[in-house]
């Protein structure tokens, strides 16, 4: 059977402006960095692109080097978009990046106007698409002046290929500067996408300033702490401290830790959410991101991430709580 979308797609998902742009993002994103790769099964990674377009999410996110292997996370969406979303290219946004390795030699990673044009028409050609509707620098270039990486990109919306440009994992500093420039250029910076979530913070020491008043959006990567914002991680990590032996980190185990999550996850449980839910509600709180970004395996993800917009707003008491929970609350990975 062809794919039709689902009719009631749009009736229950959230969408916030951009910025000061004419786009508006789905509250909830889907990023492809994980999961979507060629070492996946084509038919889940069908299933779970399909599931969040019919539940309303028209931002896909991807860059040249997803996979693994590199390369494969868009060969696997332009296949899914050749079967099934031809019909649909008008209302999906689309993004991809360039900056980090993907082939041999001095051009094959980095900012060089070289690399982001080069790797943009590969890009294209494995999504099959004509233009992407978003192209970031994925990582700023310490040798590259930032005059020529974001020539680049304005080059690229110049030539048709990209509608919009982003910057992600760009300081303050340098966000600041590349806005400018941007500016100058005629081609302004629609958005940025940096780590961001409860457990990491830093877009809060200036760089949201900057974005707030250049008028830039920001998508959040990592929303959930790289899964630490998770029922499933709060169980592991307290199995772990009364384990024999374990193979985390023993500060990620400590008695007060497990402690601090299972507040966290009990504060969640009072809102009626899951701990997931519960921290995208946090990162889409007024004054923070434009869109959170999702990472899944499965489906069943992507139904419960999309569930956390059918919840009021955190309270500014709950905020308070939140902060007091997070108190010397380390950012460790798994």
């Amino acid at each position: 059977m062809p794919y039709v979308a689902d009719e009631k797609r749009y009736s229950d998902m959230l969408y916030n402006r951009s910025g000061k742009s004419g786009i508006k993002l789905p509250a909830i994103s889907l990023g492809l960095w994980q999961n979507f790769g060629g070492n996946q099964p084509l038919e889940n990674s069908r299933a779970m692109i399909l599931k969040a377009f019919d539940l309303g999410i028209t931002h896909f996110d991807l860059a040249n080097n997803y996979g693994p292997p590199a390369g494969s996370a868009e060969e696997t969406f332009g296949a899914v978009y050749k079967k099934d979303l031809v019909p649909y290219r008008d209302e999906l946004l689309i993004s991809t990046k360039a900056g980090y390795y993907m082939w041999e030699g001095p051009y094959g990673e980095w900012g060089s106007r070289k690399n982001l044009l080069s790797s943009l028409d590969r890009s294209l050609t494995r999504m099959g698409l004509d233009y992407v509707d978003v192209f970031y620098s994925h990582r700023p270039d310490p040798e590259t002046p930032l005059e020529e990486t974001m020539g680049a990109l304005d080059h690229a919306v110049r030539q048709g290929k990209a509608l919009y440009v982003g910057l992600s994992n760009y300081s303050m500093e340098q966000t600041s500067e590349a806005v400018k420039i941007l500016k100058k250029l005629g081609t302004p910076c629609l958005i940025h996408q940096p780590s961001y979530s409860m457990l990491n913070r830093w877009v809060e020491d200036g760089l949201q300033d900057v974005l707030n008043e250049n008028g830039v959006g920001s998508i959040a990567y990592c929303p959930l702490g790289r899964g630490q914002l998770t029922n499933k991680y709060v169980d592991k990590i307290e199995a772990e401290s009364k384990a024999t032996s374990s193979t985390m980190k023993p500060e990620a185990i400590t008695p007060e830790r497990v402690q601090k999550f299972r507040s966290l996850e009990a504060l969640a449980a009072s809102r009626g959410q899951t701990l997931s839910q519960m921290a995208l509600n946090w990162v889409l709180r007024e004054g923070g991101a434009t869109s959170a970004l999702i990472g899944v395996s499965r489906v069943s993800q992507i139904e419960e991430n999309v569930k956390a917009l059918e919840s009021a707003p955190l309270s500014a008491e709950e905020l308070t709580e939140i902060d007091a929970i997070l108190n010397n609350l380390a950012d460790i990975p798994w």
